[in-house]
């Protein structure tokens, strides 16, 4: 039943509830300065050692569970 009623909608031009977007407030628009502190906050906690020590564990045990 909900397809029919999307189809509905799409046929007549109002989309349905759920697609209604909101305005929203910015607080910080300086987006490439919030890059920049989330980025040394990921190296600074070691998150970045973990992944890389993650990707490297990971592709080890791809290699040795593959086949051929």
């Amino acid at each position: 039943m909900e397809l029919i009623s999307d189809w509905v909608f799409q046929f007549i031009g109002q989309p349905p509830v759920d697609l209604t977007i909101f305005a929203q407030t910015i607080n910080d628009p300086n987006v490439l300065g919030q890059i920049q502190k989330s980025f040394s906050h990921f190296v600074q906690t070691g998150q970045a050692w973990a992944l890389l020590i993650g990707l490297v564990i990971g592709y080890m045990i791809r290699n040795l569970t593959s086949y051929g």
